[in-house]
């Protein structure tokens, strides 16, 4: 059984140096005692921040500035850009009519990178 992810769990992407953080709206339900949330919180700078530096080659920022380098790989800021929704988010919990967000869940970028959840925001609420 996953465990509920809710505002401020810390995020870790696969192309990513440094760790982000999950913002959650307050207009979210609480199960906890900060906003919980749900497969859509999938949005870019508002949901999902930065994870300082990307390094894949599928972010045309890094494949330019890794050619202009003679093919040195060189990282730029990342800007995530995720369109999908989480998946896949818990089967029976709803909130705001979504699925509820757990912490086996996964989010892809475009870039190639892949999102998962290191820690939850809370450790007391358990969802399938």
């Amino acid at each position: 059984m996953g465990q509920q992810v809710c505002m401020g769990a810390m995020l870790k992407c696969s192309f990513g140096v440094a760790p982000g953080t999950l913002m959650v709206l307050p207009a979210s339900a609480v199960l906890t005692a900060v906003p919980d949330a749900n497969i859509m919180d999938n949005k870019p700078m508002v949901n999902i921040l930065p994870f300082g530096m990307c390094q894949s080659l599928s972010n045309p920022m890094v494949a330019a500035a890794t050619a202009a380098a003679l093919g040195v790989l060189t990282p730029m800021p990342c800007i995530p850009a995720t369109v999908a929704p989480w998946t896949p988010g818990s089967p029976t919990v709803m909130i705001g009519g979504m699925p509820a967000l757990n912490n086996s869940s996964k989010l892809m970028c475009m870039w190639g990178g892949v999102i998962e959840i290191n820690a939850p925001g809370q450790t007391t609420v358990s969802i399938p």
